[in-house]
């Protein structure tokens, strides 16, 4: 099992409703596959560094996880498919990339 991390924006004219079943679908659809589900964090709307599809903002979210490698190839065909989507990058995580990771969880958690 490989460590991975994906971020996505999803389309900034989408309701809470909408939003919430997009990420539900993608995290149902990790679940299927056999991955188990590290972290979850929703950044909110964000300003974008330039226009994507003629929008200046939208919302960002995380997924932190452990998957066979297989699983990618998919996972990221459905984010493809999908016209909420903007833009998203799955990365492979190395050891200290789950070191950091884990930090910087920890750090989230003692804000809050």
């Amino acid at each position: 099992m490989n460590h991975y991390e994906t971020v996505f924006i999803l389309n900034p004219v989408l309701s809470d409703t909408q939003i919430e079943e997009t990420v539900k679908k993608f995290e149902d659809f990790l679940s299927k596959k056999g991955a188990t589900m590290v972290s979850k964090e929703n950044w909110g709307l964000k300003k974008l560094a330039y226009p994507i599809q003629h929008k200046k903002s939208g919302f960002y979210h995380l997924f932190e996880f452990t998957a066979p490698g297989e699983v990618i190839a998919p996972y990221e065909q459905e984010f493809r498919r999908d016209e909420r989507v903007m833009r998203f990058l799955t990365v492979k995580l190395d050891k200290h990339a789950i070191e950091w990771a884990e930090k910087r969880r920890t750090k989230l958690k003692a804000k809050a």
